[in-house]
């Protein structure tokens, strides 16, 4: 579409200007031209309406892309929060197998403990059975003397709080086996329950963040496609405007014939830039912010040809015609935003963008002098702040300003 649309329009608009009515014939030279002015204005309506609808679809391209790139960053975001629970995870699960270890060496401990005192208990009882079952009885009333019955008596009571001792401390450490065991797998459990869910939770991040990457290439691609289109269509706009002002031109010359006619005093000259220095654009002179040639985008970030100079100034200060000349555009001119063209002669241009809104002092048509104020300093169409984009054209191509200003 973007390939059809304008030479189909630019060819409506030029077979326009070839079409004069039977009654042509009989009109002046003047009302011809003006006749062929109207049909150009009805070309730069058309071409005009593209801009406008390109550029919205920019502007709309553009929030988009600003979202996705917004979500993104909260992905991202969300995927180092997740990596950061992972870790925190990584370190649980490394701490249990190390608790792990300690406690299956205290449950190896805990268990050899058991064993010695079963065997203990065990040799005790063998003993008992070879010797015969003694009571404590029997050991008491055998003995010799009082003080050989308190001995035995001690003796007695050590040998049964030892097994009670035994008896107890194996069923502690049982009690603590079963429960450390328990504790354990319950850890280990929950770990490997909580590590799956945030792996998984990290792999649906890390798809979405693929989706709005996909999302962001295809939005790219469409806003090149735009920028395609919208650079065409300016060319186009640029083509009408240079017809117009060369018809605006022989309009001039037409009419003043006219008058010399009936008068019979000789036509006052176009306006022909003969050369030398421009005037300096503003009121005083001041740094620039970007010069003429490559440059990274503002809007997109990419890579990109500014086709002028960029004069940063508080709004409202006044813009000043450069050179004699005759004003072909002053009106919204898609990214330069409100825009005065000057016609200078012999194919020189200068173009004033980012005019404020109702900044715009002259109209198209009217004849300029140097250093007439034509405008006031803004910030509309593509900018990012209040300054004069200042451009020179030659035969409609954007060369270098800074010689026409040193």
């Amino acid at each position: 579409m973007k390939k059809s649309f304008l030479p189909l329009v630019l060819s409506v608009g030029l077979v326009g200007t070839l079409i004069v009515p039977q009654s042509g014939f009989a009109l002046t030279a003047s009302q011809r031209i003006e006749q062929e002015l109207k049909q150009l204005k009805q070309t730069k309506a058309a071409v005009e309406q593209k801009v406008n609808d390109t550029e919205k679809q920019l502007n709309q391209v553009a929030t988009e892309k600003q979202q996705t790139e917004k979500d993104i960053d909260t992905l991202l975001a969300q995927i180092d929060t997740t990596n950061q629970s992972l870790n925190e995870l990584n370190d649980k699960v490394e701490n249990v197998s190390t608790s792990l270890q300690e406690n299956a060496v205290q449950l190896e401990e805990a268990e050899g403990r058991i064993v010695s005192r079963d065997q203990l208990l065990r040799s005790r009882v063998r003993l008992m059975y070879m010797n015969g079952v003694v009571s404590y009885a029997d050991v008491l009333l055998s003995s010799t003397s009082f003080s050989d019955f308190l001995d035995r008596l001690e003796a007695l009571r050590s040998i049964v709080n030892q097994d009670k001792e035994i008896l107890e401390a194996n069923k502690r450490d049982r009690d603590t086996i079963a429960v450390k065991q328990v504790e354990i797998e319950k850890q280990l459990t929950e770990v490997k329950n909580l590590y799956a869910q945030t792996t998984a939770i990290k792999a649906d991040l890390v798809v979405k963040e693929k989706e709005k990457e996909v999302r962001i290439a295809s939005l790219s691609e469409k806003e090149k496609e735009l920028h395609e289109i919208s650079e065409e269509v300016e060319k186009q706009l640029l083509k009408v405007a240079s017809q117009e002002a060369a018809k605006q031109k022989a309009l001039k010359e037409a009419k003043a014939a006219e008058a010399a006619k009936k008068t019979g005093k000789a036509s006052a000259p176009v306006y022909t830039y003969g050369g030398g220095k421009f005037g300096y654009p503003l009121p005083k002179v001041v740094n620039m912010s970007s010069d003429f040639g490559t440059r990274k985008d503002p809007f997109t970030g990419r890579s990109s040809t500014h086709n002028g100079i960029d004069f940063p100034s508080p709004a409202g200060t006044s813009i000043l015609a450069a050179e004699d000349g005759v004003v072909i555009v002053a009106s919204w001119w898609s990214g330069y935003g409100n825009t005065v063209i000057i016609d200078h002669g012999k194919g020189v241009w200068t173009l004033y963008g980012h005019i404020r809104n109702d900044g715009i002092v002259v109209q198209k048509g009217d004849t300029v002098k140097r250093g007439q104020k034509v405008a006031e300093v803004g910030s509309t169409g593509r900018s990012t702040g209040n300054h004069l984009h200042f451009e020179v054209r030659i035969n409609e191509s954007p060369v270098d300003p800074k010689p026409y200003l040193r």
